[in-house]
């Protein structure tokens, strides 16, 4: 069978191909926004390092989950430096329920119980009792293994499918075929070592780096794939005879 080119393709597949990259091309930055807010300021300090990559998975084992966030992402809704340290005081103590009924719940009442109570309705840690907050007072072990196993399975299926369309997408560039084989594996490679690397750097935190690495690749392969495609779909001609 005679190989197809997007210069073969009629104006609707065009149109259908050109739809889908740019909306998989949009969703992946919303993606990265996504995970950039969701990491930075784990390690106390504003933007993304490979530290907040580290604590999101292995966790800051030096202090307790609670600790973590007020530290780092949450530290932006306890105002007083006063309130935090006096957070971070009682955690140190052994946060026990006495502490938190006659010091630590006026604070939260001042900044966190809007949102981290059952009335909120948000699938969050409840802070209005001391059997709800006692759950992240304990050391900050990162994702556990059991979250870990959920959002795996979920990347697995779903980013895997969209590697496999865009690929088959791409397969009608006119390129090398080493180069567009290459390019077509790559994601598939990055997507596995990302997600092994999620576990490993649950077990020592230098892997951290493999994650960022993996995420690199994945996004760099994606991009050479669309921006090819999008460019060859619309100006590629054919060859003349």
């Amino acid at each position: 069978m005679k190989q197809r080119y997007f210069y073969d393709c009629p104006l609707s597949e065009k149109l259908l191909y050109t739809a889908f990259l740019l909306l998989v091309g949009i969703g992946y930055l919303m993606a990265l926004t996504y995970l950039y807010t969701s990491h930075e300021g784990h390690d106390g300090k504003q933007g993304l390092s490979i530290e907040d990559v580290a604590e999101t998975y292995y966790g800051n084992r030096s202090g307790t989950r609670l600790e973590a966030a007020i530290r780092g992402p949450m530290a932006g809704f306890i105002q007083q430096a006063d309130d935090r340290n006096q957070i971070v005081a009682w955690l140190k103590g052994g946060g026990s329920e006495e502490g938190y009924n006659t010091r630590i719940r006026p604070v939260l009442e001042k900044s966190c119980l809007q949102c981290h109570s059952p009335a909120s309705g948000l699938n969050i840690p409840d802070f209005s009792s001391y059997a709800g907050i006692e759950t992240v007072v304990d050391i900050d072990t990162g994702e556990s293994l059991h979250t870990l196993m959920k959002l795996s399975h979920i990347h697995l299926f779903g980013i895997g499918l969209l590697a496999f369309s865009i690929g088959l997408i791409f397969r009608l560039a006119v390129a090398n075929d080493w180069f567009k084989s290459t390019l077509m594996l790559l994601p598939f490679v990055a997507i596995l070592a990302d997600i092994l690397a999620w576990f490993l750097t649950k077990w020592d935190p230098i892997y951290a780096y493999t994650i960022v690495a993996a995420g690199a690749v994945l996004g760099l392969a994606w991009a050479g794939q669309i921006l090819i495609s999008l460019y060859q779909i619309w100006f590629l001609r054919a060859p003349k005879e």
